[in-house]
């Protein structure tokens, strides 16, 4: 059931993310828009479960594997958990990740390519809605065989073994809106 629900979620988003796709693909390649489109189902080892449920808040275990990209499957578990409101970390290895940094005046982010078996030293992000659907924000930290680090905004992250995303999930809706000073979706907090 789940993986059904997943592939008709995937197909409605894959329409929206190739007119994204085709308006953002002007960039140079070292470039990557605020408002590029996640692709979805490309975590199909991604299992969860949950490890605590009180009233007005629940907490996951979202486990990765081997070939599983974490912002796309981060994003089918939102969807699928109809989740609104969280933040999460994790810890676990990749074998590549595309990560950036913003240029704020220019309103793009600039790609920084990790193509080599790194450990996730630190995950970190928030969930919140944009037009009704879950918007996954995460940095990471990554450590390198020599100790030396790289850091960012996480466009990609393409698992190797393993990565152990603990969410907490509140039963507010918090929401998102765009920033034309910078061209992002910024959280709104309702007061």
């Amino acid at each position: 059931m789940r993986k059904s629900v997943l592939w008709v979620v995937a197909g409605v988003l894959m329409g929206v993310a190739a007119q994204s796709f085709a308006q953002s693909s002007a960039l140079p390649a070292d470039e990557i828009s605020p408002s590029r489109p996640v692709p979805v189902g490309e975590a199909p080892g991604m299992k969860w479960q949950l490890v605590k449920d009180t009233p007005g808040e629940k907490v996951y275990a979202v486990i990765f594997y081997k070939g599983d990209e974490v912002l796309s499957g981060l994003t089918d578990f939102a969807i699928a958990q109809k989740i609104g409101d969280a933040h999460f970390t994790g810890i676990g290895a990749v074998s590549s990740a595309t990560l950036a940094y913003l240029e704020l005046d220019k309103k793009v982010y600039h790609r920084i390519e990790v193509p080599e078996q790194v450990e996730v030293a630190s995950l970190i992000g928030d969930i919140a809605t944009f037009n009704g659907k879950p918007v996954v924000h995460m940095h990471t930290v990554l450590a390198h065989r020599n100790g030396s680090a790289t850091a960012g905004h996480v466009f990609a992250l393409h698992v190797n073994p393993t990565l152990e995303v603990f969410v907490t999930a509140n039963s507010a809706l918090l929401e998102k809106r765009p920033d034309d000073a910078s061209g992002m979706k910024v959280i709104d907090p309702k007061r």
